[in-house]
């Protein structure tokens, strides 16, 4: 029988952060609170990216640091991306260890070798801000949860003269060698530790503070520096500074506290972090978690947790759904992350001190994935934090030395990962659906410098030719596409704000998908400076033919913004539904995606990439046809087919919340499919009623009658009692508040 979630459920038992760890996913199961700064979660290996400067496949498993299948945990690290498919991260790891003093993690193959330990999944306890796992080869239960800027540790030891906590400053997440620029930390008294390390990687200059407590004094403490570039140790050497010395500096540090503890004592550990000091990291803690009250703490998080849950309250026909729906809801609340002290100081792209007077400084802006419908889904449901999202990517803008918006950006940086240049996109849905709190005639200017950025991914091409060049880039079509998407939604915010001239001339960019579509082969095809079509060509190839992370059977598809014109360029109704068809039906052997680590066989259905972002809104384009039922079937066939219950959860990387986003807006029975737009498509819902609370007080229920696995096809649609005549509705339709109704059958209504 269906139940309705009530105001007064509590919804964390329906978020299990363990969906989606496998290779395909790269979530992690720790502790975090909404948008949270620390993302506390174990780490099960030390895989380094590269071997003797050989790439190491296997490290792509640990993106998020976990993986399901391991059987050791090396500790526990304060930051993590979530869902991402390259990485960084995996600051300030922690792990409690009893007996001999090993300050070296070992192999997994020999896990007895150093200090990390052997666990089963059958002590693990993962919910929405608290996991907890026994320490087999230790018999030390270790328990985490969080504040926004506090992670905080519970350690139950055996009775022992030889416990140990370590400090594995070393710890990085697709690490390598020299990754740690710099590494200090300094002893306050005999259970405070400040300090920071500055490391190179995804992130370029990234340098995050910490304050570390201890709720009991360590009697002995130390470090090692591992570090073999560091030859010259000046007149320190009069000191032992390796054992009970108050400062600790280096490339590579490991340090380690020693105490006694008497059998199932508890020792609290709490690390905060600052992205300006460790003084700010010692007013983040003094502000957030200034007692050891661990059980207080995570009934906190997990009650900001529910709150934010009930944002939506649903009915469906059983719990696992449910699980499936408020995990998808815990994986879109966790990134963007706050990024800023409490007192609002934060350090910018500039590399300078900036404080945020007027909103909340966000990062972790994977744009090329979030756009789509993860975006979309905050300014919804989060309106305040995604305007103030908005505003960060506006400061990061000014802060930029080339004068761009953010691309990919973290921790005061942006890494430049993926193509596009898609804040321009983030920032014109928000003006067209008239939520905007920023300035829009400032991002109105901003789009337009970033779009026509001299020095980014070959701007200057695509204006002279109308398209990127095959000989210019790798992605020439791909990236061709996406401007040509970016254009089109700089082109509606001008028309939004009136600006006649720039819409005109945005929207004739906005066409240039045509110039890279090839009407000889029906595919969109890389094509020289000359304007000749490449010769050699395989459209379902995805490496190598102009495409990135997809093949051109997908991204042919990709003119969201003009679908109708997209049909008629394809051969019109009957030809473009048969060419739809035939992406979900075919078969794509292994061969043209086995090379390429973010498509798996589990995220494809037939040559349809799921698991992957281009083709997130393709189901939905049937509804531009004579046959949208088709689409309604497709659509519950991905939710069914892509998403579970299990380690294994996700089809695809979860993308800081791209394809949770998209289970929400699909389950719920929309989705925006041209950002820039302030229409929604319609789908096929998968539950059987939802309550949509929004910022602005108002409510949008959605009621679906006769909904099951079997009837997927809708019957009728009503908005407010109305017949709807066409599968699409408005972002007002839904803030204005009012109701949703489907009626649903098993067979296509023609």
């Amino acid at each position: 029988m269906a139940t309705f979630v009530q105001a007064q459920d509590n919804l964390v038992q329906y978020v299990k952060p363990i969906i989606g760890t496998a290779r395909m996913g790269h979530t992690f199961p720790g502790a975090t609170v909404p948008f949270g700064s620390v993302q506390l979660s174990p780490e099960t290996d030390t895989l380094p990216h590269d071997v003797n400067g050989k790439y190491v496949k296997e490290v792509y498993e640990y993106c998020a640091g976990y993986q399901y299948d391991d059987k050791t945990i090396v500790g526990f690290a304060h930051t993590h991306f979530n869902g991402v498919g390259h990485s960084d991260l995996g600051d300030f790891l922690v792990m409690p260890t009893v007996g001999t003093l090993k300050l070296n993690p070992g192999e997994k193959t020999k896990p007895r070798s150093g200090f990390r330990s052997s666990f089963s999944h059958a002590t693990e306890v993962s919910e929405a801000d608290y996991y907890k796992v026994h320490l087999d080869d230790y018999n030390v239960d270790a328990e985490l949860t969080s504040t926004s800027r506090v992670g905080v540790h519970r350690y139950t030891f055996p009775q022992s003269s030889d416990a140990h906590i370590i400090l594995d400053m070393m710890y990085n997440i697709y690490d390598y060698q020299g990754k740690d620029v710099w590494t200090y930390m300094r002893v306050l008294d005999d259970s405070t530790i400040v300090g920071y390390r500055q490391t190179n990687g995804w992130a370029r200059n990234r340098t995050v503070y910490f304050a570390m407590k201890f709720s009991k004094p360590f009697k002995n403490y130390g470090y090692k520096n591992f570090s073999k570039n560091e030859p010259y140790g000046g007149f320190w050497r009069r000191f032992n500074i390796n054992h009970n010395f108050p400062e600790m500096s280096g490339h590579d540090l490991r340090a380690y506290f020693d105490f006694d503890t008497k059998n199932k004592e508890s020792i609290v550990v709490k690390m905060a972090i600052s992205p300006v000091s460790y003084d700010g990291a010692l007013e983040n803690m003094k502000a957030e978690a200034p007692g050891w009250d661990f059980d207080a703490i995570k009934k906190d998080g997990q009650a900001a947790w529910n709150k934010e849950l009930h944002k939506i309250e649903i009915k469906a026909a059983n719990d696992s759904e449910k699980v499936n729906f408020y995990t998808a809801m815990y994986h879109s609340f966790i990134n963007p992350t706050e990024y800023m002290d409490r007192d609002g100081q934060y350090k910018g792209n500039d590399q300078a001190i900036h404080k945020a007077n007027d909103f909340t400084n966000y990062t972790t802006f994977s744009l090329w994935d979030t756009y789509r419908a993860q975006h979309p889904f905050l300014d919804l449901i989060q309106t305040h934090r995604a305007n103030d999202m908005m505003k960060s990517m506006l400061a990061h803008y000014d802060q930029s030395s080339i004068k761009m918006l953010p691309v990919w950006s973290h921790y005061a940086n942006d890494n430049w990962c993926m193509t596009g240049y898609h804040a321009v996109t983030v920032l014109s849905d928000a003006v067209v659906k008239g939520i905007n709190t920023f300035d829009a005639e400032e991002a109105l200017a901003a789009c337009i410098t970033t779009s026509n950025n001299p020095y980014y991914d070959n701007i200057p091409a695509y204006k002279k030719y109308g398209y990127i060049p095959d000989e210019n880039s790798g992605t020439s079509v791909s990236t061709t596409l996406e401007y040509a998407f970016d254009d089109w939604s700089i082109a509606q915010m001008a028309k939004k704000l009136g600006k006649d001239s720039i819409y005109q001339t945005y929207m004739k960019r906005a066409m240039n998908y045509k110039n890279v579509y090839d009407p000889s082969i029906g595919f969109m095809r890389p094509k020289s400076a000359a304007g000749v079509f490449r010769a050699k060509f395989d459209p379902l190839e995805t490496d190598g033919e102009g495409f990135i992370e997809g093949n051109s059977w997908n991204f042919s598809f990709y003119v969201p913004q003009d679908p109708m014109a997209l049909i008629q360029m394809m051969g019109g109704d009957k030809k473009f539904v048969a060419h739809l068809d035939s992406l979900f039906t075919m078969e794509l052997p292994d061969k043209y995606f086995e090379h390429t680590e973010d498509i798996s066989k589990d995220g494809l259905i037939g040559n349809y990439v799921h698991g992957n972002e281009p083709s997130h809104h393709v189901p939905y384009l049937y509804d531009y046809t004579s046959q949208p039922w088709k689409g309604q079937a497709r659509i519950r066939m991905i939710l069914k087919s892509q998403y579970h219950n299990g380690s294994a959860g996700l089809g695809g990387n979860d993308d800081t919340g791209q394809m949770s986003a998209w289970y929400i807006f699909s389950s719920l029975g929309f989705y925006p499919i041209a950002p820039g737009s302030d229409v929604y498509a319609i789908g096929s819902p998968a539950i059987d009623n939802a309550v949509l609370h929004l910022e602005n007080g108002k409510i949008f229920e959605i009621k679906v009658k006769n909904q099951s696995d079997q009837n997927v096809y809708v019957k009728s649609v009503k908005l407010n009692g109305k017949l709807l005549s066409k599968y699409f509705i408005h972002h007002g339709d839904i803030t204005n508040g009012g109701v949703l109704e489907f009626e649903m059958s098993d067979k296509p209504k023609k």
